[in-house]
């Protein structure tokens, strides 16, 4: 009996492998995919200006990393004893300026080499509503809780959308000719936009990215939000919050997203990854008994035994701990 809709989701024409580099940038469902994918030991860097949800502060981001960019004091404001900037997440945030300032400026120096090198980059759109500053319209990736008249809101323009990612990613291509591009729109509802306009946002969102994969032959869509919204289709696949996907509607999506974007021979390597993953993860009532002994050598001889026969495989830290 079939209980739910198929969707089949063509593979992706240059899949990844181990000895890839992945940059992902854009919203929270990015995180979770990354989590995924370190949890995997890939090469990974996520999200140097933190979590973005709007078109534009991604393709903001992009540019930053292709010019090398450095923040000065006078591009960052102080709120509630915090000095913070428009263009970056919280988490970069401090109560020192010169702290929040180092953060920034050594996440996007990191970035800048990374996106010279790297093999894919996985982009998620999480709203087309944009923020802007009502003093001088300066669009703004995070409002960082400051008060709600000092910003107007708008829902994007398809075309505006598709002209601020396609300049960015055409510039992209001119640095790293042999990126390929991953979208995504993510399955989180952004609910306080409201329902309808939340569909609306999305539609834009998802319109704008398929034009882009028309005019890139590199780039590439999976479907994450049609995998929640109409394959799963169902309350218990969220949260308590309505919003979020929870725990089994992630695996879903990242047992689609294996199947269609990573190479055959990495799939059979990562079961035996996530293993060593697991067992390094896993914490002991009595460490200093013999059975305890034997089940670290076990991992031991497993580690040297795959990076021998695969030396791109990053497990030194997981080979120090079952040696310690």
């Amino acid at each position: 009996m079939q209980l739910t809709l198929e969707l089949n989701v063509p593979p992706i024409q240059k899949p990844i492998r181990y000895t890839d580099k992945i940059m992902l940038i854009g919203s929270c469902f990015t995180e979770n995919m990354s989590e995924r994918l370190l949890q995997h030991k890939f090469s990974v860097l996520s999200n140097p200006h933190g979590i973005l949800f709007n078109p534009l502060s991604v393709a903001n981001s992009i540019d930053s990393y292709i010019i090398n960019k450095q923040y000065t004091k006078g591009e960052l404001f102080q709120l509630n004893e915090l000095w913070n900037s428009w263009d970056h997440h919280t988490r970069f945030s401090h109560t020192d300026a010169e702290s929040a300032l180092a953060l920034i400026n050594q996440s996007l120096t990191e970035a800048s080499a990374f996106i010279r090198e790297a093999d894919h980059i996985i982009i998620t759109l999480g709203s087309a509503f944009q923020y802007y500053l009502t003093e001088n319209d300066k669009a703004v990736a995070n409002n960082h809780r400051a008060p709600a008249q000092w910003f107007h809101k708008d829902l994007l323009d398809i075309n505006l959308i598709v002209a601020a990612l396609d300049f960015s990613l055409d510039r992209l291509r001119q640095l790293n000719p042999n990126i390929q591009i991953i979208f995504t729109i993510s399955p989180v509802r952004h609910i306080r936009d409201g329902v309808v306009d939340n569909n609306r946002s999305k539609a834009r969102l998802i319109e704008a990215v398929h034009e882009l994969c028309e005019r890139y032959t590199c780039a590439y869509y999976f479907p994450a939000y049609e995998l929640i919204i109409d394959i799963l289709r169902d309350y218990r696949y969220y949260d308590i919050d309505f919003v979020h996907p929870n725990y089994l509607a992630t695996s879903f999506v990242w047992e689609q997203f294996v199947n269609a974007c990573i190479d055959a021979d990495t799939k059979t390597l990562m079961k035996d990854v996530l293993e060593i993953s697991t067992a390094r993860a896993h914490r002991t009532r009595f460490p200093d008994t013999e059975a305890h002994r034997k089940f670290k050598a076990s991992y031991v001889q497993k580690i040297e035994e795959l990076q021998k026969k695969f030396p791109f495989l990053k497990l030194e830290e997981e080979l120090a701990y079952f040696k310690s």
